[in-house]
Parts: C-alpha cells; structure tokens; sequence
C-alpha cells in the first residue's frame, strides 16, 4: 500500500468512527483507473459488531483544491436523489479543513454502488447485451428526471452562456487550429433558440454510469453541473467519443429515436432532429477543447501525469470527429507506418537495437509485464504509456501524409495550421472553399496518422 493510502485509511477510520458512533475498521484501499480530474477510490469499511460497507471515496487531486465545487456535488446528489435519479447515498462530505476531516483536501465520501462502469466491458461483454437495446430509453427517462431537479435546491449553479465559455478556454491557449475554427464558426451561425434553464448534469455518458444486466444503477461524476439548456445532456451523450467504436449514436447502446422518444415521457420536450445535431457538434468540439485543457495540467507541471500528457494527442481525433458531424468528410483508412517493414532504414553507423526498436521493447515491456501484473490504476497508466510510446514511433519515422498537407496549405498561402486557422477566425479566407476544407482534412489526417490512424476509419453515426 503507498504512503499516500495509508495516510486516507487511518484518517477515514478516525472519522467513519466518528460518524457512525463506534470503533471502525477501514480497509481494501484501492486507487480506481478513472477520473481524470479527481482521484477515487475505492474501500469497505466495518463498523464494531457489524458488517462491511462498500464505500467510494472521491477528492480533489493535491494541486487543484475545488471545495466550493466539490461542496455544490454533494448537494446536488442529495437532490438528484430527491428527484428519483439513482445516485449513490452520500455519507459524508468536507472541504478538508477541519481537523476532523476524512482527508486533508475536499472530498465526498459515499455508498459504493455495484456494477460495471466500464465502457468497452458494457459495450462487448455478453452479460449485457439484453440490456443494451433498452438503455437508450432508460437514460432518456432519467434525464428528464435530472432535468425536473428544482434549480433552486442547488444553489450557485453556474449560468455561464456554454459556447462562450468554450470559446474563451479555446483561445486561452493561443493554438488555433482550423478544425476547431470551423467548428465554432458553424456553432456561433446555426445556434437553436434557448430553452428555459435546467440543471444539467454536464458530463453525463457511458463512461460516468453503473449499470448491471437490469440496466442502469447510478449516475456518477457531477462535478461539471450547472443550469442550461437541457439539450446539451443529450447532445453530450450522443457525442461520437462516447460510443467506443460502436456505431450506435447514443453512448454505443441504441438509437437517438428511442432515447428522444423516453425524454419526451419524462419531461415533455422533444427536441427537433437540427437542435440535437447542434448539441453534438458543440459536445464534440467541446471535447477537443476539453482533451487540450487536460493537457495543460501536464504542461504547467500541476500534474506531470502521462494521462493528462497523452490526452493532448486526443485533440486531432475529435477535430476528425468535427468533421465528421458538419459531414465535411468521410470514415477513411490511412497506413500505420509501423505496420511497414524498415528494410534499409537503419543506420550504418549506428549500434542496434536503434531508437525504434528500443521504443518497441519499452512498449512491449508495459504491454505484456507491468499492464498485467499491476492494481488497476497503474494498469490503466501502464497502457496510456505503452501508449504514448506508440505516438513516438511513429512520430520518428517519416509518415507519407504530411507531404499532401503541406503542399495544400502552400497553395492557400499559408505556411502552417496556425496561419490558416487565423485566416479563418479572421475571415480572410473562405471556410466554404473546398479547397480550404481539403487542407484542413489533410492536416486532420496528418496528426491523426500519428497519434491513432485506426481511428479515422470509424463512423459518424
């Protein structure tokens, strides 16, 4: 066990005593693979004379204190389990500045509630697939409960107009990219009429469910609530990202028609085929801003995580997916270099195994040794490393589709992605032309070549 569990197991013992009034046993501390943002973990706890608890235990990560948030989640549980959502029951909660705290840091102690969470598992796994067909309906209906929370009940909720704030955190890191460009202008020209304000649960998709072989049994990971357009928790859940491969448009499970049809029951609302399309185009280039901002935790040394480093080379996958959804292109198949022979390429003058082949044992060596015998955390980092190695293997050979971009991009009078996205914030060029959106595809494919070729040939939907 590390330190650092060590340290939350004696300090949630001393509080659950506290709270349940008796002599109390913490143990099986274990780091979960998800969550990006926040750590969680997962326990059983024995209060004296009888028997374990499952507990989950969510916190902010040490260099990005949020206690106002962590405390506006909890409410907002409270309510949503008011409102007939399935929620895990909270235990206990904190801001971590009290000496009687569970952790030293902001945090949600709750019930851990069993099933898989998994997406790939829920998508693949024989045991839910009676169940999959019916999902799309059952998240339909809990939506339009999430919906019906009085906003009320959770005060200070953010009201911050989305695209707004998404622009703003887009051009935080002066990197234009004519991708995400063209994205945002078609956001800002084609934007449906407001709805009246909701709580949204912000993040909610296969990934941040638990279901069993009856279907869903929680939702989980509310930290980005806040009031909005309702629509945008189903745009979000349609989100191509979401599917995992599947080529079914509401999370990989079903069809939007079963979902809308659900929501429509629960609350009345039934959006128009144009207004959901909207949300997914926004939930798209949303994500790609999202894996950037990730990134950014790696760059300023907040977290030097390989997880928030390799979730900078997500971005070119989601600029692909942009356009996929302004149908601006078609699924397609580029060459993995590293499925080509290297006969030839190797230097003469230098040793062996060379810089490519040691990056493969190093590969390997994550792949087959430290992924399968690790704890679940480190085996989920493990594979993002093994991973990222891939990216630089390929990144060192010389890849055939650059060649392409680069002299469309000249043709344009540009030198670079970076001069053609500024053309196009500025309206110096026309995004229209199809010869502007060829180069903007050609540079897609270029980082997609890269950073997972496998992934263009993947459907919009």
């Amino acid at each position: 066990m590390s330190h650092e569990a060590d340290e939350l197991t004696l300090s949630l013992r001393s509080r659950l005593s506290t709270i349940w009034g008796r002599p109390s046993i913490v143990h099986g501390l274990n780091r979960l693979s998800g969550g990006a943002s926040r750590h969680t973990w997962s326990l059983d706890a024995t209060p004296a004379g009888e028997q374990s608890r499952p507990l989950v235990l969510r916190c902010d990560s040490p260099g990005r204190p949020d206690p106002e948030q962590m405390a506006r989640e909890a409410r907002v549980l409270a309510a949503a389990a008011a409102a007939g959502v399935p929620v895990p029951r909270v235990i206990d909660h904190g801001d971590g500045r009290g000496s009687d705290a569970a952790v030293p840091r902001a945090y949600i102690l709750m019930e851990r509630v069993d099933g898989e969470t998994l997406p790939r598992r829920l998508l693949r796994d024989d045991q839910y697939a009676a169940v999959r067909p019916a999902l799309p309906a059952q998240l339909g209906q809990i939506l339009g409960r999430i919906h019906s929370i009085p906003p009320d009940s959770v005060p200070e909720l953010s009201t911050e107009d989305p695209l707004r704030q998404l622009v703003t955190i887009y051009r935080g890191f002066d990197e234009p990219r004519p991708a995400i460009e063209l994205g945002l202008q078609w956001l800002e020209q084609h934007r449906p009429p407001e709805r009246a304000a909701a709580v949204v649960h912000g993040d909610f998709r296969n990934g941040n469910l638990i279901v069993g072989p009856e279907g869903v049994r929680a939702v989980l990971d509310w930290e980005l609530v806040h009031l909005g357009n309702p629509i945008e928790d189903l745009g979000w859940l349609c989100v191509k990202a979401w599917r995992f491969g599947s080529a079914h448009p509401v999370g990989g499970f079903g069809s939007r028609q079963d979902l809308l049809a659900a929501y429509a029951e629960a609350s009345g609302i039934l959006p128009d085929d144009d207004e959901l399309h909207w949300w997914e185009v926004f939930g798209t280039v949303r994500w790609a801003v999202l894996c950037r901002l990730q990134a950014e935790r790696f760059f300023s040394g907040d977290d030097r995580s390989i997880e928030y480093a390799v979730l900078g080379r997500r971005v070119c996958e989601q600029e692909h997916d942009v356009l996929l959804a302004l149908r601006l292109t078609e699924p397609a198949t580029t060459l993995d270099i590293l499925t080509t022979p290297r006969d030839g390429e190797f230097d003469v003058d230098g040793d062996r195994p060379d810089a490519d082949e040691l990056l493969e044992a190093v590969h390997d060596f994550l792949t087959n040794q430290v992924a399968p015998n690790s704890e679940a955390r480190l085996r989920f980092l493990a594979k993002v490393a093994a991973n990222a190695v891939t990216i630089v293997r390929r990144e060192i050979r010389d890849i055939p589709t650059k060649a392409p971009w680069q002299k469309q991009l000249s043709l344009l009078g540009c030198a670079n992605d970076r001069e053609l996205a500024e053309a196009l914030r500025q309206g110096s060029i026309d995004s229209h032309d199809p010869e502007v959106v060829n180069a903007i595809h050609l540079g897609v494919i270029a980082r997609l070549a890269v950073a997972n070729p496998a992934y263009l040939q993947q459907s919009a939907g």
